[in-house]
């Protein structure tokens, strides 16, 4: 586990963001360090997905800090009208922050195998035949090896799923980030991707993990962050949470989820 003095991978700060006049970020403060997994649970619009998308700026945040690395994120403008003001900095740091969607987001119209290899070869500009040779590894790992020249649509779910946590993996990023990924599959299709999750975990690999699976969320985590309306409700390691959560908030909603 890392110490306190080391530099978080990603630390979030004071954020803020609404639609409009919906604000659905109140001022959260997390961080995330090398090898940890953290966990984001909560209810439907506590604000789960959209930290997630703010850490990796697919959102704007409208106030408050982002940093990677200890490097913090530049912006220009205030409140609804600040955006990022280096580019390039944002394609950096996105390059380093992978993200596994819920509904898997394959290009339709590459195989498998081309799925994987399309960032790596076109925005890193590697090598496409030391990029192939690391793509099939990589679908090897994730238990679809023979898939390489099938089409997406050929796919089970839980297939697709893990050619996304693949494809992921293949930009070789200093952390992961899970949107609720599992969350579109059914049961048993969902425990071929539970089974990749608890590999990359016990790999050391850094991740946030928004999840609606509690049993996920407590075998695979080294922290867990309970959002509840836009705030941190109460927050912990997994067997403080879920063995003895200190808030009414957090023990209704365990309440209330399947059983941990």
């Amino acid at each position: 586990m890392a110490s306190d003095t080391d530099t978080p991978i990603i630390a979030i700060k004071g954020l803020h963001k609404s639609y409009g006049s919906l604000e659905v970020l109140k001022g959260i403060d997390m961080t995330a360090y090398k090898g940890q997994v953290v966990s984001l649970i909560g209810s439907s619009g506590s604000g789960k997905s959209t930290l997630l998308r703010c850490a990796n700026l697919l959102e704007d945040s409208h106030q408050g800090d982002i940093l990677f690395a200890g490097e913090p994120v530049r912006w220009k403008g205030q409140g609804s009208a600040r955006k990022p003001a280096d580019a390039a900095q944002v394609l950096r740091i996105r390059t380093q922050l992978s993200m596994v969607f819920q509904q898997f987001n394959l290009w339709s119209h590459m195989t498998i195998l081309q799925n994987v290899m399309e960032a790596p070869v076109t925005v890193l500009k590697r090598n496409p035949t030391e990029v192939e040779e690391l793509a099939r590894s990589l679908l090897d790992k994730v238990g679809i090896g023979d898939k390489c020249d099938a089409w997406p649509a050929q796919l089970s779910g839980g297939q697709q799923q893990r050619a996304a946590i693949a494809r992921a993996l293949a930009m070789e990023p200093q952390a992961l980030l899970f949107d609720e990924p599992t969350s579109a599959l059914d049961p048993e299709l969902e425990q071929e991707v539970v089974k990749v999750i608890k590999q990359l975990a016990a790999e050391g690999r850094t991740m946030l993990l928004v999840t609606h699976d509690m049993r996920l969320a407590r075998d695979v985590s080294s922290h867990v962050v309970f959002l509840h309306q836009g705030l941190v409700g109460e927050e912990g390691p997994p067997e403080t949470l879920f063995g003895n959560p200190q808030t009414e908030r957090l023990r209704s909603f365990l309440s209330n989820t399947s059983s941990v």
